[in-house]
């Protein structure tokens, strides 16, 4: 996959609906009634990648401060999401250490890899960082998770929605219409391909999640620091 391609391709399509039918705000964040929880692998960027983001998402604040900005804790990299969320479900409904079992010996031998952060792109529901890896490393260790879970026999939804190939981190969620869609359009395509940053990846971690990732409702179950051995 061409992912600069991909991105652009989304952003294209997105800026042409919130021009017209408008964006699809999500209902349920701020509903206090969101029940939905998963497992992913993720991620998290570094303090000087998250600032960046930061000041970028500053110029929507002035044009869109009604709308859900991720705070820099919250920001993620999903590696994959091994149970997709889904209400009502319980860490109590698996066996945490199964599949803590199952990404400790899929990640041996997989070393850091490093992701640039350049430019946003964006669809109906949202605005989304393009992040590019620099190497293969992150394909060939998500082929190593899917093979490893499809072994397991664990209860899984791996690829189930789609299957994850790119590298991208969604930064802001519309809740409400937009009240000055061509402002916003013209802040994104401002920032298509605004220089963010550069990281290495050389730790992940296996959580139990909300469907936002906040901070607040997320339990780490186990931090795999990538060593290559």
């Amino acid at each position: 996959m061409n992912l600069l391609e991909h991105y652009d391709a989304m952003r294209v399509k997105a800026v042409s609906q919130l021009l017209t039918t408008g964006a699809e705000p999500d209902r349920m964040l701020h509903s206090g009634q969101d029940a939905r929880r998963g497992i992913t692998l993720l991620a998290r960027p570094p303090e000087s990648v998250t600032a960046g983001v930061s000041r970028v998402l500053a110029d929507f604040q002035l044009v869109a401060p009604e709308q859900y900005y991720y705070p820099a804790a919250d920001m993620h990299l999903t590696i994959l999401s091994i149970i997709s969320c889904f209400p009502g479900f319980l860490l109590t409904d698996i066996a945490p250490a199964a599949y803590q079992e199952v990404v400790r010996a899929a990640l041996e031998q997989v070393g850091p890899f490093v992701i640039r952060y350049a430019g946003l792109t964006a669809s109906a529901g949202g605005l989304m960082v393009q992040g590019f890896p620099e190497d293969d490393t992150l394909n060939r260790l998500r082929n190593k998770l899917r093979t490893a879970f499809r072994r397991s026999g664990l209860p899984q939804s791996i690829d189930q929605r789609y299957a994850l190939q790119t590298a991208h981190s969604t930064v802001l969620r519309f809740t409400t219409p937009l009240h000055h869609p061509a402002r916003l359009v013209a802040a994104l395509q401002s920032h298509q391909h605004t220089p963010i940053g550069t990281f290495q990846v050389d730790t992940l971690e296996l959580v139990y999640n909300d469907w936002y990732q906040r901070a607040a409702n997320t339990v780490v179950l186990e931090r795999y620091p990538l060593t290559g051995s």
